[in-house]
């Protein structure tokens, strides 16, 4: 009897076991579902906000060449903006944005591809996290304080140096991009070149190469995949931003003639004019945002194209 009795005991004890077992493993079962629909649903928020804003901004954009009448080739090939006597050609401002951005990128990228490999593989630790920290800093600074710093330091600088009239110009804007595009570019190049695998260098090494030689010739091409990324992000941000630009740029919207020639980028017409406008003065400032996601969304394609290739 007392055996059957112990033997009773074990298995109470044992089914107890596997209930607790059971409720517990059902309570993570239970949090890891309600997991993966958060995951979800913040993954379909962030697509379904994609798309109504393109969807707004198309809409918006190009209701005045399908149920109006105007024309989108003279819309982008004309030289004239005067929306008080309905005429809307955005020409200048498309070279403008063109302009700055290119002459950013130019001087951009390749000092941010040799902060990037200083960084990463020459400068001391101490010297490198004194750089990163600095690089860090300078991407927190809000783009406003760019532009006071463009229209204090730079516009002067470019009438005495140059011998301008006026120093808000193509030249001011580029400078200031060039700028504002060093931290993105700085730090995900840093990650890219990090990212190599020594084998790499001590494969170079071994074989007689010098540091430089190994930089330029296998770490550089083994991370340009990275390097790549942090230029379409840099190219992005020169190619998006307004408040730096506005201050900076002049904002006459003319087809420029010199570097030092007044301009108005697309982004800055639209910011200029949003507040006041209505009727088809709104929608062609919403069509000038068609335009400019038109050129973001090619320039990321083109350079995804790019990168990708040279990943492989």
């Amino acid at each position: 009897m007392l055996i059957n009795e112990k033997l009773v005991q074990k298995q109470k004890q044992s089914i107890d076991k596997k209930n607790k077992f059971k409720k517990s493993n059902a309570g993570k079962y239970l949090a890891e579902a309600i997991s993966e629909k958060v995951f979800m649903i913040s993954a379909w928020v962030a697509v379904v906000s994609l798309i109504l804003i393109i969807g707004f901004v198309f809409y918006k954009g190009l209701t005045p060449f399908i149920a109006k009448g105007y024309s989108f080739i003279s819309f982008i090939t004309g030289t004239n903006w005067y929306p008080t006597s309905d005429v809307f050609q955005i020409l200048p401002m498309i070279i403008a944005s063109l302009g700055i951005t290119l002459g950013a990128v130019v001087i951009g990228v390749p000092i941010g591809i040799l902060a990037a490999v200083f960084i990463a593989e020459i400068a001391p630790k101490k010297v490198a996290k004194v750089i990163s920290t600095a690089v860090e800093l300078l991407a927190g600074i809000p783009s406003v304080l760019y532009g006071l710093f463009g229209l204090a330091i730079i516009v002067p600088g470019i009438k005495v140096i140059f011998n301008q009239p006026k120093g808000q110009s193509l030249l001011a804007a580029i400078l200031v991009l060039a700028i504002m595009m060093l931290p993105t570019i700085i730090s995900v190049s840093v990650t890219a070149l990090k990212a190599v695998p020594n084998t790499y260098k001590e494969g170079s090494l071994a074989l007689g190469a010098s540091k430089t030689e190994t930089i330029f010739k296998v770490v550089i091409p083994a991370a340009k995949s990275g390097i790549l990324t942090g230029v379409i992000l840099g190219i992005g941000r020169a190619l998006g931003e307004t408040m730096a630009v506005i201050m900076v740029v002049g904002n006459s919207a003319i087809i420029p003639d010199s570097i030092f020639s007044s301009v108005r980028p697309l982004t800055t017409n639209i910011a200029l004019e949003m507040g006041y406008a209505s009727g088809v003065h709104q929608e062609m400032l919403f069509a000038t945002g068609v335009v400019l996601f038109s050129f973001i969304l090619i320039l990321n394609l083109v350079i995804n194209k790019i990168a990708n290739k040279a990943g492989k």
